[in-house]
């Protein structure tokens, strides 16, 4: 019983790990000064003793079993252990999990740039198979406005780096980060980056104030300006308009107004149409309209 109260799992995970085992390697965020995020605001960051981690893999076994085919490693930036623990703790988790099939992982383009390519490819070869990574806007003044710690520059070193030492990259796009007045140059600078790394997968998320971060506090006070349903919408179409890449493209959020999937570059044309059939139902239907905005409100629940 005293393994399982030990435990220690990670609080967030993305949408398409909700079905893997969750394991817990560092706590909060090494970098923790984006604007729009509120999820580490008040947890010192920390690297847990890999002793700890080691007996959590153990207790993991314990209580699920055979396991699940996939598994999740938190918090916000794994890679930021040094290559040999985190070799130490993927051997010891395949050892004890031989038949998962996919271990994920978020991290930062800045710490991946700054990984040697042996190291990166150490971490590959121990078992870590896909990293998510925050791209959020690759317009150089909205990173900078948003406090994100890198340049379009960087994030593009950093995934082009991950790619290359045999990850599968997963890029996050978020969208209305620009507001109701950035929102073309958000979408243009951001397929310049996408273009440039083609990741394995773009996931959109919808900005939706959080308390307890700085935007959040601008949104109260007024200086940012929401983006309306419209405008995302828009701001969307314009992003697929301009990309270059053979990426699946995934609206897998409750945050995003309009569900747009498709494998680019085959299924662009359909994904432009999904959008403009919505932006046409928002110009002549009230009712719709009032459904998408509501939308914002229910993702806060």
């Amino acid at each position: 019983m005293n393994a399982f109260v030990s435990y220690d799992p990670p609080p967030y995970r993305p949408p398409s790990e909700a079905s893997s085992l969750l394991l817990r390697v560092t706590r909060g965020c090494p970098w923790n000064q984006c604007t729009f995020c509120s999820m580490y605001k008040s947890l010192r960051f920390e690297k847990r003793p890999v002793e700890e981690v080691l007996q959590d893999i153990d207790t993991l076994r314990e209580f699920s079993g055979a396991g699940a085919p996939t598994l999740f490693i938190g918090d916000s930036n794994s890679l930021v252990l040094d290559t040999k623990t985190l070799v130490e703790i993927l051997k010891h988790l395949y050892e004890v999990f031989p038949s998962v099939q996919r271990v994920t992982s978020y991290a930062r383009a800045r710490t991946l740039s700054k990984k040697s390519m042996e190291e990166l490819k150490a971490i590959r070869q121990a078992g870590l198979t896909r990293l998510h990574i925050g791209l959020e806007t690759g317009d150089p003044e909205l990173l900078e406005a948003i406090k994100k710690g890198a340049t379009p520059e960087q994030m593009v070193e950093g995934a082009l780096q991950a790619k290359a030492a045999g990850f599968e990259v997963s890029l996050y796009v978020l969208a209305g980060i620009g507001g109701e007045k950035k929102w073309k140059q958000h979408a243009e600078g951001t397929a310049k980056v996408l273009n440039q790394i083609d990741p394995h997968f773009i996931r959109i998320r919808t900005y939706v104030p959080t308390p307890f971060s700085p935007l959040w506090d601008k949104v109260q006070e007024g200086s940012f300006e929401l983006a309306s349903a419209e405008t995302i919408l828009k701001e969307q179409r314009r992003l697929i308009e301009h990309l270059d890449v053979r990426s699946e493209y995934l609206s897998d959020h409750v945050s995003n107004y309009v569900p747009v999937y498709g494998q680019l570059p085959r299924d662009q044309a359909s994904m432009l149409q999904t959008i403009d059939r919505a932006l046409a139902m928002l110009s002549k239907d009230r009712g719709y309209r009032r459904s998408l905005e509501q939308k914002r409100h229910l993702t806060t629940l």
